[in-house]
């Protein structure tokens, strides 16, 4: 086909079973890294993947993994690898939805902070799919109660992330436990040496893309800045919530003292909140994430270390209360709202002193927002 030609779902001759759940999920054309993802994987060659977040990647990998499952064997069929336990949950989310009409399909997360038990006892259920953190799968497969012998499938997603965070040694250790004929896919939005030596030892011969995001693959999202000192920060962002008559908003805090100052002042206006940190564990999060899906609070006050964790269909809008540290999180973090189609709108708060580095960010993304004028 064509690069300029339109590429459908049913052009890339998928199973009555993924199109039936695409269309409950409301998801209409495949983005980029899916038209030239889905095709190469599907024709089972390993595919080494350079692609931004927010581009479509979760499906891009899951759908091949889906459409070859043998629903006759019970052991594990595919491995996906991922640096942190909100994403591997993510990922599993979006797993279980796309593989809604396959009965019997079984999918299930190994993550750090859970119990062992809880783990063996997912296990005991056969999935075929098991999406881990290398550190908690590495453990797993050390004492064998996992068994990855026989996976036809690997999946390192977010390979840069897994390397700034230190499991490169872990992820080689797994790759060995894995069979030589296995189909591996990896995605990454640089590929830093490290990486290029993982693709140089286990991918030799495998399909290459290099995807940067086009304007269809955007989530419809209103950007803005909003000029105020950084005393009014949260005044702005409650009148906002009011004049836009927001309904189910995240508010981002680099620090978790700060989420806790924001949620109190939240609190003291009327506004139901609750707070998602690094502190809090992981039954606690999935807790707070639950809670705020069947909408018992509206508006969850956050900081980066669960941006990507949060997979909610509903957000209307995101506000930056504190500028982000790197500039990448600034992505991560409006790309909460707008997901599944919808549209939605993301405001970022700034005083004096955070300019120079909303003039990065806004350089870095090449986004380009409007400024909202607000009298406070």
């Amino acid at each position: 086909m064509s690069e300029t030609q339109e590429i459908t779902f049913k052009d890339l001759d998928l199973s009555p079973e993924v199109m039936a759940a695409l269309k409950k999920l409301g998801v209409k054309r495949p983005t980029t890294v899916q038209q030239k993802a889905i095709p190469l994987l599907m024709d089972n060659m390993s595919l080494i993947a350079k692609a931004p977040t927010g581009t479509g990647k979760t499906f891009a990998f899951s759908i091949p993994i889906l459409e070859y499952l043998n629903m006759d064997v019970k052991f594990i069929q595919a491995l996906i690898l991922c640096p942190t336990r909100e994403l591997a949950l993510q990922i599993t989310t979006e797993m279980k939805g796309l593989g809604r009409m396959i009965k019997g399909f079984n999918v299930c997360s190994i993550i750090g902070g859970q119990s062992m038990n809880v783990q063996k006892e997912k296990l005991a259920k056969k999935p075929q799919v098991v999406v881990a953190t290398p550190g908690r799968l590495l453990d797993l497969a050390e004492k064998h109660m996992i068994d990855i012998s026989r996976i036809y499938t690997l999946v390192l997603d977010e390979a840069d992330e897994m390397l700034k965070m230190g499991f490169i040694k872990d992820i080689k250790k797994i790759i060995a436990m894995t069979p030589d004929d296995k189909q591996m896919a990896l995605f990454s939005a640089t590929m830093p040496r490290e990486i290029q030596d993982i693709t140089w030892q286990f991918m030799e011969g495998a399909a290459e893309i290099d995807v940067m995001p086009k304007a269809e693959d955007h989530p419809d999202i209103d950007e803005y800045i909003v000029e105020v000192p950084e005393k009014d920060k949260l005044k702005a962002i409650i009148r906002i919530i009011d004049r836009e008559n927001i309904r189910k908003a995240i508010v981002f805090c680099n620090t978790k003292t700060q989420t806790e100052k924001v949620a109190a002042r939240l609190a003291s206006a009327g506004i139901s909140s609750e707070l998602l940190h690094g502190s809090l564990g992981q039954g606690a999060r999935n807790r707070v994430m639950d809670a705020y899906r069947k909408d018992k609070f509206d508006v969850l006050v956050a900081t980066d270390v669960v941006a990507r964790g949060i997979d909610v269909d509903d957000i209307e809008a995101v506000f930056n209360f504190d500028i982000p540290n790197e500039n990448e999180f600034y992505l991560h973090r409006i790309g909460r709202t707008a997901r599944a189609g919808k549209s939605g709108k993301a405001f970022s708060m700034i005083s004096y002193k955070d300019k120079p580095r909303m003039e990065e960010i806004v350089r870095y993304t090449a986004c380009n927002p409007d400024i909202y004028e607000i009298n406070l």
